[in-house]
């Protein structure tokens, strides 16, 4: 009696567990929509500290730099500076070999 009790206290718990971290996800989901910001882009500069591209509203852009404990507005630019990058215009690698890569480093051994 005793391990059916905790099997279904154990079972309990699972789809508890389950549901309330798929209330706290919607929720969550929710509050992070906003229409005003927007990151456009974001580049890494080493390993806790980014450039950032953001859009305020519809036309405003500005450019911050995002450290551990700190945030420092760079400038501002406009829309016109802004490249597009389209999908034409990105050159995928070429696919790599695995035999090829491991037959080199094999020889420089």
């Amino acid at each position: 009696m005793q391990l059916i009790f905790l099997l279904v206290v154990f079972v309990g718990v699972l789809a508890i567990t389950y549901y309330v971290t798929k209330w706290i996800a919607g929720y969550q989901k929710v509050q992070g929509f906003n229409k005003n910001l927007e990151i456009i882009e974001a580049i890494k500069i080493s390993s806790n500290k980014y450039v950032q591209i953001i859009r305020a509203g519809e036309d405003r852009y500005f450019v911050i730099a995002i450290g551990k404990d700190e945030v420092v507005p760079l400038g501002e630019i406009s829309a016109s500076q802004l490249k597009e990058i389209e999908g034409q215009d990105i050159v995928s690698a070429a696919p790599v070999d695995f035999k090829s890569v491991l037959d080199k480093l094999s020889k420089k051994k």
